[in-house]
């Protein structure tokens, strides 16, 4: 895999950090600058960068820079001082372009292999804080480790970290999805054709409205073009829909990958007439009930052999209010025995036309 690899390195102390990511976008940015001051231990008080497009909209002539308005936030945030090389001056840097090619023999070389981009950061961040300490500084006595102990009390304090997200509008479609990078992810169905934020980070999206978080998606990078956009749903969103349409559960392209125990009772109350209702009713409970201990109560229903609505209420209700959902077996009394047997006399009834008879009871 292609990835983009992340280099700060301080300066004195010359301790660095290398972090990967798939693409080189102002989110992924933040995220690196965020990451490399919270292992470095603190912020310096003045960046040296390269005239990248995620920080440098504008080259001017001389030291003239139009800085991205994002990056300028950011730099306000941490309160550091930015810095931009000279085009194609990289001696101005030439202690970040001489780790890049350290970093080839030393991290690159045999190429790792890992899961995925998160445990490669983790092990990247391991070894470079390992080979600190196997680094001789050249300049001051000691390890690079050394110095950098003795640096950490002139760097500022990290403080609340950045949030470092990329914002775009978007308008929802009448399907309840938002399309970005050719991939497509669910809204609630209350914001169908209305406008939303969207929020960009390296790892997730977060889709926001009228000032709260309406829901947060694992964000899907494709590099290859070839294949078509993936469309990531949420059941949960869809259920005001399906209240309204309950046989859209049957098909439903939403409902496809329903938690196990879901399918399971659907496909016992699909059998009978009104069962689709009657699966949306325990769908919906997960508006107003945690949806383990719905998901809990189904398979309880379940395992006894009984998998009806009524039977999941009573069960949620139990598993709610802390009772236990095994109920003790009762010793009916022995059956009544009958000791006076009724006479069949019908003229008793003839008291009721006297007078003295009040009430008919």
């Amino acid at each position: 895999t292609k990835l983009q690899v992340a280099h700060t390195k301080l300066s004195h102390s010359r301790a660095f950090i290398v972090r990967a990511y798939l693409l080189q976008t102002h989110e992924m940015l933040f995220d690196a600058m965020t990451q490399a001051f919270r292992v470095l231990g603190g912020v310096p008080r003045r960046g040296i960068f390269d005239n990248m497009k995620t920080a440098v909209d504008r080259i001017g002539s001389g030291k003239a820079r139009q800085v991205n308005a994002r990056f300028a936030a950011m730099a306000s945030h941490y309160l550091f001082e930015p810095e931009f090389c000279n085009p194609a001056s990289g001696w101005e840097k030439g202690q970040v372009e001489k780790n890049v090619q350290d970093a080839r023999r030393r991290l690159w070389q045999p190429l790792p292999s890992f899961p995925d981009l998160g445990a490669l950061n983790a092990w990247l961040e391991e070894q470079c804080i390992a080979q600190w300490g196997q680094i001789t500084h050249g300049g001051l006595p000691g390890s690079v480790a050394d110095v950098h102990a003795g640096e950490v009390a002139s760097l500022m304090a990290l403080g609340r970290p950045f949030d470092g997200f990329v914002e775009q509008t978007k308008r929802v479609s009448p399907t309840c999805l938002v399309h970005f990078e050719r991939n497509r992810y669910s809204v609630p169905a209350s914001f169908a054709n209305r406008p939303v934020s969207l929020r960009i980070y390296p790892e997730r999206i977060v889709l926001v409205a009228e000032g709260q978080i309406l829901c947060e998606h694992a964000r899907i990078i494709e590099r290859s073009h070839h294949q078509p956009g993936r469309t990531v749903y949420d059941w949960r969103h869809y259920l005001a829909v399906i209240q309204r349409k309950p046989g859209a559960l049957r098909n439903g392209a939403p409902f496809v990958d329903l938690p196990e125990a879901f399918r399971r009772l659907q496909g016992h109350l699909l059998k009978h007439p009104g069962g689709d209702r009657e699966m949306v009713e325990i769908l919906a409970l997960v508006l107003h009930h945690d949806e383990q201990a719905v998901l809990s109560a189904v398979e309880l229903a379940l395992e006894a052999g009984v998998p009806t609505k009524t039977h999941v209420l009573n069960l949620l209700h139990r598993l709610v209010d802390g009772k236990a959902s095994q109920v003790e077996t009762i010793n009916a009394p022995q059956a009544l025995v009958l000791r006076q047997e009724p006479k069949a006399n019908v003229a008793r009834y003839d008291t009721l036309r006297g007078k003295d008879v009040r009430h008919a009871s």
